[in-house]
């Protein structure tokens, strides 16, 4: 039986600690604020990142380096016989296409996983792929059953204010300045490969409402007709304040009775385009 590596990296809300327990490699996103280089989770706590970007600082989301990768690749090919590589998704940032590039030069032994996955649904791939490996089962068996699910998903997120989607270039400082007179909460969602306007509210508990109810909606029209959710996971996710991710899983067991529901943290390179205290839900349909 072949021995297959996983790498993955900061984006998918698991921490260096985690990936570390886990038996796999998290490679870290990097962020440049004030001119100064960081790196999530190594040289960048969550607090301190929060600090920085609530003090008004720039900061900036850049890829990982294409030889920070392939050191890690040779390294663990001296180990491993295959390598499972589960960057974020590649309509959300360049990170895969560079990896698939990367990956030509290795003659099948690094498999680049488009599973189109950022978040807690990248961690749930992730912990899906090391079951298939316990299974026995080859990287190009398991980089083709998670490919295939790919847009099996949904996910919707809401943030309290315009101020950080206007700073990232994701809002014009004019709809941010109309919105924020109007006090608008816009919803966002991301269907597949990208990141787009859903709908926009005034309150964050009309939010909340909006997104549960759709997520209902995409869950009985699309992921899962026939078991109205029961095939699916249903998750949270939120950025600094940990209590909004847990009243937001209170508030959906109203919608989903029946699912064990689980939160964990947005990674920083979305958070500092959501600002803190954005909360996200979402589903995905269970792999068979």
């Amino acid at each position: 039986m072949k021995k297959i590596a996983i790498v993955t990296d900061s984006n998918s809300s698991i921490s260096q600690k985690e990936g570390k327990e886990l038996g796999i490699s998290i490679i870290p996103m990097p962020f440049t604020i004030n001119g100064k280089e960081y790196f999530e989770d190594i040289n960048l706590s969550s607090d301190e990142f929060f600090e920085l970007l609530e003090s008004g600082n720039k900061v900036f989301t850049s890829q990982p380096s294409a030889g920070n990768i392939t050191a890690l690749w040779d390294e663990l090919l001296e180990e491993y016989d295959e390598i499972l590589h589960m960057p974020m998704s590649s309509g959300l940032s360049g990170s895969c296409q560079t990896a698939m590039l990367l990956a030509e030069e290795y003659k099948g032994k690094v498999f680049v996983v488009n599973n189109q996955r950022i978040s807690i649904t990248l961690k749930h791939d992730v912990l899906e792929a090391l079951k298939l490996i316990d299974q026995g089962k080859d990287a190009q068996y398991i980089k083709d059953i998670l490919e295939v699910n790919k847009f099996n998903s949904t996910i919707y997120i809401t943030v309290p204010t315009l101020e950080y989607l206007k700073r990232g270039g994701r809002l014009t400082p004019l709809a941010a300045a109309l919105g924020g007179l109007l006090k608008l909460k816009p919803i966002l969602t991301i269907q597949g490969e990208k990141l787009d306007a859903f709908e926009k509210t005034r309150t964050m508990a009309k939010a909340h409402k909006i997104m549960a109810e759709a997520l209902v909606k995409d869950i009985n029209e699309k992921l899962d007709p026939k078991g109205k959710g029961a095939n699916c996971n249903i998750y949270v996710a939120y950025t600094k304040d940990e209590q909004i991710a847990r009243d937001m899983v209170e508030y959906l067991k109203e919608y989903f009775p029946n699912n064990v529901i689980t939160y964990a943290p947005l990674s920083l390179s979305i958070a500092c385009h959501t600002g803190p205290n954005a909360i996200g839900i979402g589903a995905f349909l269970n792999i068979d």
